[in-house]
Formats: structure tokens, sequence, C-alpha cells
């Protein structure tokens, strides 16, 4: 469906559906080029007076309509623009309906689809509505009988929700199988596959008796690659068991890895369908990063299962409800299996690695997000395309925004809350108020007094708070003042506002601790309690604390454990941070300090070119040679901002001189520390052919190698290449052939990567993810530009039909390489890609079309040229609704 101008649908005009549907009975006659589907829904009114019946539909053709067993005539009903109206009369009444639908001509990827030799569907948000006509809301709950038919030959498998209750054979040569769900669903959680896999299982004895079959369906051939997946599983339902004490609901569970996905995966009800990226894994094929991934994507959709299904979205606006409480489980669950066996400072530090790379994430694409023109609330007051609203504020801040609920509560008082969320709500559609009330619930037993009120309006504030920090030491009352303003600048649309809307406070945690200047951690008495930490609940515009016993001016530090999404502006000169770097207890505090530290040199040497100060070198030097930090956590405190985060700090943002300090301060640390670099990557590459393990200790020391070496590179070290293709050479994993040629693309071994890529390309060209990696080095290397990757999209192998191939080079090349977009040509070819990607698939073109969404906030000519190229794009016609809300709202601000 396409149109210039698209409908605002309000938060505040949610009606409920006026029909319960308790049953749906599905039958499909399979096939690619034309499927039927016959739909039985048995409907139920929820008022006393008759209501129009409204169904939703797209890209279907209609073959008859019956009520009550009686064909309807034409002049019975209303078929206008999606939409398909009925005026049943009866309380209780069935609706039978006949529809086609076109999986082969389905490049969207929404609905039911095509991918290789398989059938798929993706129903999220809005995708049942092309695969017959029905109330396509997630409030519409139903179970679900559903008939698979098709041809044996070409589909043997076929697959849908819940329990297989019949398998047989049909009359020339087809067969059908039986499903039926025992559980009530939202469309949105259907799914079906038909197809030709190889499945592994396992059997699982499910906690309270019984016994659950896991599998993992994935393309003939590529069983040997799915081992790691169904471990996951099996780790992400004995963590869930053993955590928060929610069981497994079914006989079964299935993963199915498809080829051609949007997203990265979907948490449809016992059939979990799979982007194969994050399935499939070997040691040959996967880096430690992919196997990771795959961890975190199995347990997401996993948990799903309950925070999601068992408990679902009254409406879309309460996306988050679902998606922040998953992402913030699959993070701990990701951060417990890195600790799996470790104790005392060695788990901190395992689990401080997770929450950098969640804060990194959050940080550069969450964090601009806030400040640009798609600025929205966790829960959104409006929206023209519900496509657009799968954001990094409803991931990842949404994530954030739930932790801040476990810090106030604590472990024990937050899984009492998620209790009692499951004791109200088990099996309805609800919203994000009533999740807070269930942990509102236990928080006022806790905390006789307070309530959750101020914190509410996280749910409904856009942008990122500032907390501004004060500090002074009295000595001679012993005491430390610390002092927090905060305040929630405007963001997206609420800029257009004359005068600005004021924000009202946030209750924010704001976790501290103080330090001696000699490192040492001081104890703190705040709240009855003891501890090197205290936990500051702000709840108003500024409020003071004041510590005592504090004989001397303390080093402070702050946002211990990124309790708070939030920016701390405090000023504080490089011998704290240097200290905080080489001493601070709190790892992630201690994180944050060396990268605040670095950020400062890199900001100094984009204005006055100047050399990094000693201080900064025998900082780094310093954590080099910190025997007591795990090789994972030094790679992440050695590893310098990226060019994305350190232009989010410029003002205005220029990307060239971002990227230039950047590998300029790389190769001055290489090139001062070199010695200690050449130590360290000769230490960790003594295990280079030993059997490979996807373990966090193994992973870590590949990691702080990898790190090393690219680190000789910068400087230019005259070993540094052979070094690299030495490591290509003898490597027994992924991770280090990858290491080895990155280092060589990025480095300037331009020779030797060449051939290096002809090799890896000779090797690896039938598998389709390790090519995805092929062509996503290039679309990244320093020196592409807009003909390098026009020249992959001539690739045999290149196809912008299938999303991961796009992203690999186009959406690469235009999101994670400063130096190639903002060249010559860069912006007209962004233009180029997002109309070509919109006249394929609306959702993938709108991810792309974000690329500039923080266009204004650049120098003069880039800005010019990005506006201009956005100009282009919002005059295209017959632009989906999807590309042009981004389009749209970016000039606007």
């Amino acid at each position: 469906m396409r149109t210039e101008s698209s409908p605002t649908i309000s938060r505040n005009d949610y009606q409920p559906y006026p029909y319960a549907l308790p049953r749906v009975e599905l039958t499909f006659d399979l096939d690619p080029a034309c499927t039927r589907v016959y739909s039985r829904l048995h409907l139920e009114r929820q008022s006393e007076s008759p209501e129009p019946l409204v169904l939703n539909g797209e890209e279907l053709a209609l073959e008859s309509v019956s009520l009550d067993g009686r064909r309807l005539a034409v002049s019975d009903y209303r078929l206008e623009d999606g939409r398909l109206t009925l005026f049943p009369e009866a309380a209780r009444f069935v609706i039978e309906l006949v529809s086609t639908c076109r999986p082969q001509e389905n490049s969207t990827l929404m609905g039911l689809y095509v991918s290789g030799d398989h059938l798929f569907t993706q129903c999220e948000a809005e995708g049942f509505r092309r695969i017959t006509w029905f109330p396509d809301r997630p409030d519409v709950m139903a179970r679900y009988t559903v008939r698979l038919r098709a041809d044996r030959a070409r589909y043997p498998l076929l697959l849908s929700n819940g329990n297989l209750a019949s398998n047989d054979e049909l009359p020339d040569g087809r067969h059908e199988a039986v499903w039926e769900d025992p559980h009530p669903k939202p469309c949105y959680l259907f799914a079906l596959v038909a197809g030709s896999f190889d499945c592994r299982e396992q059997s699982l004895d499910k906690d309270g008796g019984g016994q659950a079959l896991l599998q993992v369906y994935s393309d003939r051939g590529s069983n040997s690659k799915t081992a790691w997946a169904l471990a996951c599983l099996e780790h992400a339902v004995r963590w869930d068991e053993r955590r928060f004490g929610l069981k497994l609901d079914l006989d079964r569970f299935m993963i199915v890895a498809a080829r051609d996905f949007n997203m990265g995966a979907m948490e449809n009800k016992g059939l979990n369908i799979f982007n194969s990226a994050y399935v499939l894994a070997d040691k040959d094929t996967a880096t430690d990063a992919a196997y990771r991934a795959i961890e975190a994507v199995i347990g997401h959709e996993y948990f799903h299962n309950w925070t999601g299904n068992r408990v679902t979205c009254r409406d879309w606006f309460q996306l988050s409800l679902k998606e922040g409480l998953t992402v913030f489980r699959d993070q701990e669950f990701s951060a417990d299996m890195l600790a799996q066996g470790l104790t005392g400072t060695e788990a901190r530090s395992a689990r401080a690695v997770k929450r950098i790379d969640d804060v990194s994430t959050l940080r550069i694409a969450q964090f601009p997000e806030d400040a640009g023109p798609m600025a929205h609330p966790i829960r959104p007051e409006s929206y023209q395309e519900i496509g657009n609203f799968y954001t990094a504020t409803v991931y990842e801040k949404g994530a954030e925004v739930i932790r801040m609920q476990h810090t106030l509560l604590g472990e024990a008082g937050f899984q009492a809350g998620m209790a009692e969320y499951f004791r109200r709500h088990d099996g309805q559609a609800v919203t994000c108020d009533d999740f807070v009330s269930a942990m509102e619930s236990v928080y006022t037993r806790l905390h006789p007094g307070k309530t959750l009120a101020v914190f509410r309006r996280w749910y409904s504030q856009a942008g990122t708070p500032r907390v501004t920090v004060e500090v002074s030491w009295d000595p001679a009352q012993q005491a430390c003042n610390i002092t927090l303003t905060q305040r929630n600048a405007p963001a997206g649309i609420e800029k257009l506002q004359d005068p600005p809307t004021a924000k009202p406070p946030l209750h924010i945690p704001f976790a501290i601790g103080l330090l001696t200047r000699e490192g040492k951690p001081i104890t703190l008495h705040h709240e009855g309690r003891q501890s090197d930490t205290a936990l500051l609940e702000l709840t108003e515009a500024s409020h003071t604390w004041t510590f005592t016993g504090i004989p001397e001016s303390p080093v402070v530090s702050l946002l211990r454990n990124f309790s708070a999404p939030v920016i701390v502006e405090y000023e504080r000169p490089d011998t704290d941070l240097a200290l905080l770097a080489r001493h601070d207890a709190d790892p992630f505090a201690r994180w944050e300090a060396g990268q605040a530290l670095a950020s400062r040199q890199l900001l100094a040497m984009m204005k006055t070119g100047e050399a990094p100060s000693a201080l900064f070198i025998d900082t780094w030097q310093a954590l080099l040679l910190d025997a007591d930090i795990t090789d994972a956590y030094r790679a992440r405190v050695l590893a310098l901002p990226s060019d994305r985060e350190l232009l989010e700090k410029t003002t205005p943002m220029d990307p060239l001189a971002a990227v230039r300090a950047c590998r300029h301060l790389q190769s001055a640390l290489g090139n001062r520390l070199t010695p200690y670099w050449m130590d360290v990557y000769r230490k960790t590459a003594a295990d280079a052919q030993a059997d490979y393990s996807p373990d966090p200790a193994s992973a870590g020391r590949r990691a702080l190698k990898n790190l090393a070496l690219s680190y000789l590179m910068a400087a230019g070290h005259p070993d540094a290449a052979e070094l690299a293709r030495m490591q290509y050479d003898v490597a027994s994993n992924m991770t280090d052939r990858m290491g080895a040629l990155s280092c060589m693309l990025r480095y300037g071994a331009s020779g030797v990567a060449i051939q290096v890529l002809d090799h890896f390309y000779q090797q690896w060209q039938h598998d389709p993810l390790v090519m995805d990696k092929w062509f996503a080095l290039q679309a990244t290397a320093p020196d592409a530009t807009v003909e390098t990757v026009r020249s992959l999209m001539l690739h045999p192998a290149f196809s912008l039909r299938n999303p991961n191939r796009a992203r690999s080079v186009v959406f690469q090349f235009c999101m994670n390489n400063l130096q190639g977009i903002h060249g010559p040509g860069g912006y007209d070819y962004w233009a180029e890609q997002v109309l070509a990607l919109d006249s394929l698939n609306p959702e993938i073109a709108a991810r792309l079309a974000r690329a500039f969404d923080s266009w204004s906030r650049y120098a003069d000519a880039p800005r010019e040229g990005m506006r201009a190229a956005l100009e282009h794009v919002r005059g295209h016609a017959g632009l989906s609704r999807n590309v042009s809300e981004i389009v749209n709202k970016a000039l606007k601000i």
C-alpha cells in the first residue's frame, strides 16, 4: 500500500475491539504462485447492540464470504481501502472467508513469502493481513487450529504453532498437517513454515515433570552448523527456570532458519523463525561475536514465550512492554553465561564486558535517535507506520528503563514484581502501566511512603536527560556534598513547539562511589547501609546528599554500572580520570573513565592536532600491564571510542575529522607502546592452533590478540603486515581469519589484502553468511568509494532483494563507513538505494533512510548535501508510508 500522506494514529484514540475471537480455524492450500486460505472465525460481540465487524487485508483476492453458513452477496459487505466490513446482527456467529495471496511476488517479506525453496511467514507487526482477512491487532487473542496442505515432494515438512495433531497423506502426491495451539495468541504470533529442512533435536526434561522436544531446522546440508543454536536454546530454557521461575509451557519448541528475513528473529509461539545469521555457526564460518549474538537472540526469542506471548501488548504503542523487558532479560542471560563458573572480581569483570557492549550500542544507536527527528518516548504517543517504531529507543532504552526498576527494587524485589505481573495478567494483552503497577506494588512495600509515580514519566518523555554533578568537600566537617541537577531538553518534534513544553523531573537512580587519592574505595553510609557504592534516587530537578566521615577530598566515581540512561556533565581533571581508569572498583565506571580520557585526547586532536599526553599514554600502558583483569575486559578498556561515538561529541559534526583523529590516536598508541602490544600479541597468539572453543576466556584472548594486531598495524610496525598475513594463513577459526583480513584492509596492506580477499572468496563463495562478511569488509574499508560499492553490487552473488546481502553492502557503506558515505557521490548513492529498496521492501528501505537522521547537526557542506538527498527522496512519486514518515520528520527538524 502506497500513499503520499499517511494518517497519524494516536495512542489516546485506542478503543477495544468490539468482538472477542475465542477460536480460529485456518486451512492453507500452499502454492508459491497462489496460496488459497480458508478461514473460519468464531466471534462474540462485546456490546449489547450490533456493531460493524471490520477485518484488515492487504494484497489479497477475496473469493467468498459466508455468515453462519450463508454465502453473502457483494452487496452484504463493504470492501475498500484494505478493510472488509460486515454487518452481523447476532451476538455470536461464525464468519467463513476464502481468499488468495501470492507468496512468490511478495518481496516485502511480510505475510506469507518465498525464500529459496521454502515458504515462511512474518506477521509482526501487521503482516497477517497479507495472509487472510482478519482483525489484525494485538489485543484480539484466539486459539488456533491450522490445517496445512501442500505437495509432499516440494514441501515435505509443514509446521505451525503449538502441537502436531495429525499428519496424513492426500491424493495427487499431497499431504496435510494439522496443528493445534493450546494457548490464545494475537495473530502477529502466528507462524507457518513449509519446505525441506535438516533437523537437529533433543528431548528435555521439563521442570515439574514431562518432556519437551527442542528442534532446530535449517537448509539441507547445514545441520552441522546448528549444534550451538540447540545448546543455546537449552541454556535459555534452563536459565529462565532458574533465574525467573518461568517454565517451558509447550511440548515442543521449534526454531527455523530463513535466509531471507527482515529482522533478527521472530518469537511466534512455539515456532520461532530466525534469520539464518542467528542460527548457523561453526568455527570455520562464524566469529566469536556471531556465537555470542546467536546466544543472545535465541535467548531473546525464547524469553518472549512469557514476556510477549503469555502476556502481550494491548496495542502497538505498548511495544516496549514486551521488547524492552525481553531485551533486559536477554542481556542478563548473556551476562550470566559470560560469568558462569566465575566468582568475585572475575565474575564482575565478565558481567561488565556485557554491560560495556550494551551501553556502547545504546550510545551509538539510541542516543543519536533521542537527539534526532525520530526522537520518541519508549511508549510513543503517535505513529504513521508502526514498522518505523521498532527502534533502539523501544528496545535498548526500553531495556534500560526496566533495568532501572531492577536497580530500585533489587533482584529479590524485581522477581517479586515479575511474579505479581504474571499473577495479574497471564493470558492477557496489557499496557506498560500495568507492568509498572505490578512493580510499584512491591516497591511501596519495600519503601513505605514511596511510589513510582515520578518514574512513570520515563515512558512518556523523549530525549536523553542530562545530569549535572557538583561536588564539594568540607575539611572541617569531613563531609562531602554531592548535588545532582537534571534537565531534559526538547527532542524531535518537541523542538517545533513555541514555546517548548517544560518537562517535569524524572526518577533517576544514580549510583556513585568515592575513592581516596591513592585509589582506595571509601565506605559510604547511606540510608542505613554501608557500602562502597551508594544509590542516589534523584526525583526532583535538583537535590543534594551529604556523606560524612570523608577525611580527604575524594575522587568521585559516577553512574556506576550505568545505573540510568543519562548523560553526565561533570568537569574533572585528567588526573582524576586516569586514577579511576586504573583503580575504580566498579569495572564499568573504570572503563568509562578511560573512554572519557580517550575522548578528550581525540577532541583535542581534532581541534589542534596536538599529540596525546604522557598521562594518557601512561594510563594505557598501566592497563596493558594489569595482570588482574581478564583478557576480554582488557580488550574493552584498551579499545578507543569509535569514530561514530566521537562524531556525536562534536558540534558541528565533522565526520572526516573524526575519522582522522581516531586513526591518528590509534597510530600514536601503537607507536608509543609497541613493545607491549607485541608482547601481548605473542602471548595471546600462542594458542592460535589450539582447538577452538567459543567460551568467554578463549574468546577474550582472541579479542585482545586482534586488538593488539590492529594497534601494531595502525602504527605501521615493519612486522605487522607479515604477522597479519601469517595469522590469516594459519588461522583455525573465522575470528582470527577475519581479524587478520580486517587489519590488512583497514591499515594499508592493500596489495596483500587483495590477494587474501580473493583467497577468502574462493574458499567460502558457497556459504551465504560468510560471503556477507566478505562483502561487508570491502564496503567498510577506509578506501571504499561509491564506485567500490557499485562494483560489489554488480557481483553475481549480490542481490538487493535479500536483506542480509543489502545490509552487508549498502547499509555497511552508508551507515558504518563515515569516510565513504561523506565522500564524492555518497549522498546521491544513499538516495538511489533508499528508492530502489523502497520499491522492493519498504521496511528495509526505511531503516536505510534513518542514516541521515542527524543531517542538521553537521557542518555546512555535508549538511547541505544530505538535505538535498533527503529532498530528492521526499519528492519521489509513490513513496511508501515507511520511508515517507522518516524523511518528512527529518526535514522538519
